[in-house]
C-alpha cells in the first residue's frame, strides 16, 4: 500500500510532463562469479559459482520516467553455506539463489528537483552508513520516497523515507536474515560545494522495527559531517581527502543505551597512474557488550575493513582500522581497458582493552573489454584475537547493456 500510495503522489506531481514523447531504454546486465574460502575453523572448503541476470525497462516522457528491473541468482556449484539453509559447515558466502523485483520507481527530475518513488537504490557519499552492497549478488535496495534538492548552487539536500529495506538475503531470507526489514528510516544529507572539497552533514535515523533482526539492537540515530575533496599538487599529481565524524546512540525500540563515535581520516595520492593511500577508521565502542559499539546496518560493508568479512558487525569492544595501499593503473593496455593493479594492507585492533584482532591483506586486478568487466581479488586474513585465519578468492565477470 505505502509504494502504491508513493507511486501515485510521484505521478501527481509528474502528470503535466506526460504529455511528451515517450522513450523506452531496455536494461540487461549479467554477472559470473566464482568464490572460493578457505577458513581455519572450519574443515570444509566454500566453492560458489554464481549466475546473476537482470532485466527491465526505464520509461521516459520529459522529467518523467518509470523503472522496473527483476533479478534472478543461480547457485550453479553451490558447495558454501549461504546463510539461510543447512547447517554451517562450509564458510559463508552471502549470495543465496533468489527471484526478485529489484527496482520499480517512479522518478520526476528537474535540474534543481529529483523525487524518486518506490524500489530504488540509495547510496549516500561513500556508501559507509547508507548503500546498495553492489558486491553482493542479490544487493540492497529500499522501498522509499526520496526527495534530492538543490535550492541554490552548490547546495543540495537529499531526505528519503524507507520504509523497508530489502535485503541481500533474498525471498528465502528468515530469522536474523530476513528478505526485507520493516521499519522507518530517516536518511538526510546536506552538502555544500567549498573551494576545499564537498563539506556534508548527516543524519541518519533507524528505526528496525522487527524484533527478529538481534532484538531492535541494530536501531540507531546517527549525527555527523564528512568533508571530501581532491587538490592538484603539480601537472602530474594530484592528493585526495576525506574526514569524517559522526555519533551513534540507540533509537526506538533499541533496548540498549549507548553512545560510540565515528572517525575517519583518508588520503591519496595519484601521480601519473601510480597511486599510494594511507587511512585511519575508527568504530568506536561504548561499554563492550553486543551491539553497544558503532554499528552500520544499512552500509556497503565489503569496500571497508578489508575483504574476509571479519569485521561487518563491528565487535563489542570497536574497531580501529589502519590501512596502507597502493597500486597501478592504465586507461588501455592493448585490447584492455581501465586495467588496474591494486594492493592494500590493514591492521585491525579494538578501540577498547588494547586488542590486536588480526591483520589482512587484499590484492586486486581488474580490467574492462568495451561492455564486460573482469576482476580478480584475493584475500588473506590473519587472526590474533578476533576470528579464524581466512583466505578468500574470486573470480568475476560483469557485462552490461
Amino acid at each position: 500500500m505505502k509504494l502504491f500510495l508513493a507511486s501515485a503522489a510521484a505521478l501527481a506531481v509528474a502528470g503535466p510532463a506526460c504529455a511528451q514523447q515517450l522513450t523506452l531504454r531496455p536494461i540487461a546486465e549479467a554477472r559470473l562469479r566464482y568464490e572460493h574460502v578457505d577458513q581455519d575453523d572450519l574443515a570444509r572448503q566454500a566453492d560458489a559459482l554464481t549466475v546473476r541476470a537482470r532485466a527491465g525497462l526505464a520509461a521516459s516522457s520529459g522529467a518523467v520516467s518509470a523503472t522496473m528491473v527483476g533479478q534472478g541468482t543461480l547457485a550453479m556449484i553451490d558447495h558454501y553455506h549461504d546463510g539461510l539453509n543447512g547447517a554451517p559447515t562450509r564458510p559463508l558466502v552471502a549470495d543465496p539463489q533468489n527471484v526478485a523485483l529489484v527496482i520499480a520507481q517512479l522518478q520526476y527530475a528537474t535540474k534543481d528537483l529529483t523525487l524518486t518513488a518506490g524500489r530504488q537504490k540509495i547510496a549516500l557519499d561513500d556508501e559507509r552508513f547508507v548503500g546498495n552492497v553492489p558486491f553482493r549478488d542479490n544487493a540492497q535496495t529500499f522501498d522509499a520516497i526520496r526527495v534530492e534538492l538543490m535550492p541554490l548552487p552548490k547546495l543540495k539536500l537529499d531526505v528519503a523515507y524507507a520504509w523497508s529495506v530489502r535485503s541481500i538475503w533474498g525471498i528465502d531470507g528468515n530469522g536474523a536474515r530476513q528478505q526485507a526489514v520493516s521499519d522507518d528510516n530517516i536518511l538526510a544529507n546536506l552538502s555544500y560545494v567549498t573551494p576545499v572539497g564537498t563539506l556534508t552533514g548527516f543524519a541518519y535515523l533507524i528505526d528496525q522495527d522487527e524484533a527478529a533482526v538481534q532484538g531492535f539492537r541494530l536501531s540507531s540515530q546517527t549525527y555527523g559531517a564528512r568533508l571530501a575533496g581532491s587538490r592538484a599538487l603539480s601537472s602530474i599529481a594530484k592528493i585526495g581527502y576525506q574526514f569524517s565524524y559522526a555519533r551513534q546512540s540507540d533509537y526506538r525500540a533499541n533496548p540498549s543505551r549507548y553512545a560510540a563515535d565515528y572517525w575517519l581520516a583518508d588520503a591519496t595520492l595519484d601521480v601519473e597512474g601510480w597511486k599510494l593511500n594511507v587511512g585511519y577508521e575508527v568504530l568506536g565502542a561504548d561499554r563492550g557488550a553486543a551491539l553497544t559499539s558503532f554499528q552500520t546496518p544499512l552500509g556497503s560493508n565489503f569496500k571497508f575493513q578489508g575483504w574476509a568479512d571479519k569485521l561487518l558487525t563491528t565487535p563489542p569492544n570497536g574497531v580501529r582500522d589502519f590501512h596502507v595501499g597502493g597500486g597501478y593503473g592504465w586507461k588501455q593496455l592493448g585490447p584492455l581497458s581501465a586495467v588496474a593493479l591494486q594492493a592494500t594492507w590493514h591492521r585491525f585492533d579494538s578501540d577498547r582493552l588494547s586488542l590486536h584482532y588480526g591483520d589482512e591483506i587484499n590484492l586486486l586486478a581488474s580490467a574492462k573489454i568495451e561492455k564486460t568487466a573482469f576482476s580478480i581479488r584475493y584475500a588473506h586474513y590473519e587472526a590474533d584475537d578476533l576470528a579464524s585465519d581466512t583466505d578468500k578468492f574470486w573470480f568475476q565477470v560483469d557485462w552490461s547493456l
